[in-house]
């Protein structure tokens, strides 16, 4: 289900604790959502619930709904202290439901952090509330141009339409150039409008546009 919300940085961040700490203050005071995967289980280098509390500037507390999932699995006195790990969570913080079974994750205001096993993390994701805006559309269109020769022209038509995203994107196909010209929007109709415009400069240039389907 798409939910409207543009993805702007995606970010591989070391388990340094000055790096991690600098980046979720920069990111959530600049964008609505940050989410985090990984750093939240149970060895030395799981260090973003840390990072995450030491950003807000609140201590780092053990929560116990979080701890009592854990301690269901009956295991010996050394495993389970180090299981017990997993429930640390900033102060503050709302849980997140992992439908694995496993700990659960964690919301610190627009922060989000949750497992970096990809099968957990799939189990986590629907159970996190976002609020989205318009579903962003796209429409391509693969002309045997290069992108220099259209360059101008395309420059033409963004400035034509400032609210789309008009972006080229070069490839080669049995031994012959083109660009795939990508048109991106939430209003159908004015993706649609841009991109009978870029048609007719692709014929005026004695070239036929292909819609991408």
């Amino acid at each position: 289900m798409a939910h409207g919300i543009t993805l702007c940085e995606a970010q591989v961040i070391p388990d340094i604790e000055d790096v991690l700490v600098d980046r979720i203050r920069f990111l959530r005071a600049r964008y609505d959502y940050v989410l985090t995967t990984g750093g939240i289980g149970p060895t030395h280098d799981d260090i973003t619930a840390a990072c995450i509390a030491k950003a807000f500037d609140v201590p780092l507390v053990v929560d116990q709904t979080i701890a009592s999932r854990i301690q269901q699995r009956p295991a010996e006195p050394a495993v389970m202290r180090n299981r017990l790990l997993m429930a640390r969570v900033p102060e503050g913080s709302e849980l997140i439901e992992n439908s694995t079974g496993g700990p659960q994750g964690f919301q610190k205001e627009n922060v989000y952090a949750m497992a970096g096993i990809p099968v957990v993390l799939k189990n986590m994701l629907p159970n996190i509330e976002l609020r989205g805006g318009s579903v962003v559309q796209s429409q391509s269109i693969r002309v045997y141009l290069g992108e220099s020769a259209i360059a101008e022209e395309l420059g033409d038509i963004q400035e034509q339409f400032p609210m789309l995203d008009i972006g080229s994107y070069p490839f080669k196909r049995r031994s012959r150039y083109g660009t795939v010209l990508v048109v991106r929007g939430t209003e159908l109709e004015t993706i649609q409008q841009a991109c009978e415009m870029i048609k007719a400069m692709i014929v005026k240039r004695g070239k036929t546009p292909y819609d991408v389907v």
